[in-house]
């Protein structure tokens, strides 16, 4: 079973990040959560690894404000 990688591992993160940003520029927040959510949804896919989506669910919430983990 594989665990959920919390390091550093993109390269080029900056650059992600910026890729990232100019996704939703233009984009209605409607837009922006909808698209945020189907790239989740891609992600997950690719990932497959139900235990470690878990992880990164439970990670997510613990790390939230105001959660309910």
């Amino acid at each position: 079973m594989s665990h959920l990688n919390t390091k550093a591992n993109i390269a080029k993160a900056d650059d992600f990040y910026e890729e990232l940003l100019a996704l939703h520029q233009g984009r209605s927040e409607k837009e922006s959560e909808a698209l945020n959510a189907k790239l989740v949804l891609i992600l997950a896919n690719h990932i497959g690894d139900r235990a470690v989506l878990r992880e990164a669910i439970e990670l997510a919430a613990k790390t939230q404000g105001g959660s309910k983990a």
